[in-house]
């Protein structure tokens, strides 16, 4: 009954150890996962953002420059007449509903607080001078 038994070294994980260190990193990846991609969305909100701010500089200095607002007969005046100002191509609209992220602005000449309406990316105000983002989600920005 005298056995010797020689112990061997241990080599690499075991099973449980293995499942649980996949465990752990699964839970880790459904953390981080959603915060990780959530951020192109919130690229172009603050696109869009600083596009919106760009536009209502442009609009403010044109005012300041010639005493008026600038035409907006349509889309294709309002872009002419602030073209000099924005120094590069009429910028984008990169969220709401029209994900085509387009140029497209829509003209009121109400003098009222804007709505969202029609597939345009943007809304302008020809009496009032407000620019918004053409989205219900958006506008008040």
């Amino acid at each position: 009954m005298n056995r010797s038994f020689k112990l061997s070294a241990r080599r690499g994980f075991s099973l449980v150890e293995l499942v649980i260190v996949i465990l752990i990193l699964g839970i880790l990846a459904a953390v981080a996962a959603p915060r990780m991609f959530d951020t192109a969305t919130s690229a172009k909100e603050n696109g869009t953002r600083r596009s919106l701010t760009v536009v209502r500089n442009a609009i403010e200095l044109y005012r300041a420059q010639n005493g008026v607002l600038p035409p907006a007969a349509d889309q294709t005046a309002l872009k002419a007449a602030l073209a000099n100002l924005l120094q590069g191509p009429f910028p984008k609209c990169e969220v709401g509903p029209t994900a085509n992220q387009n140029t497209d602005i829509r003209i009121a000449t109400a003098g009222t607080p804007l709505s969202a309406s029609g597939a345009q990316g943007w809304a302008y105000d020809s009496t009032s001078g407000q620019f918004v983002v053409n989205s219900a989600t958006f506008i008040n920005w």
